[in-house]
């Protein structure tokens, strides 16, 4: 499946999302930054490979995202090639203001989660 440019606009222009991940039968939603580079989504955890939710995703990578009324259902791949890591810092920093949040979501230990969310 292939995301339609308005989907992808969403994703773009929206500053947070809740990603869904499973743990069991239960379903946990937490809020996280999403970016768009060149038709791909991605994610990154600002706790590292520490973050629950990153956890439950590499656990099991089928995940929801949810912005607004839009839901849809991705399977998380990890990402965390140079190529991939640079072009979603790069994506990052211009989608997110200079400062703290954003400094956090560039820290080394943070590199290794990126998450390329594939549409299924």
């Amino acid at each position: 499946m292939t995301l339609s440019a308005d989907q992808l606009e969403i994703f773009h222009e929206a500053k947070r999302v809740v990603i869904e991940t499973r743990s069991g039968d239960r379903s946990i939603g937490t809020i996280i930054w999403v970016v768009v580079d060149d038709g791909e989504v991605f994610v990154r955890s600002v706790r590292g490979e520490s973050g629950k939710w990153y956890r439950r995703a590499m656990a099991d990578p089928e995940v929801t995202l949810r912005v607004g009324e839009e839901r849809l259902p991705f399977r998380a791949v990890a990402a965390a090639d140079p190529d991939s890591v640079e072009r979603v810092s790069k994506a990052l920093r211009r989608k997110y203001q200079p400062g703290g949040s954003l400094d956090s979501m560039l820290r080394p230990e943070t590199l290794g989660t990126t998450l390329r969310l594939e549409p299924v």
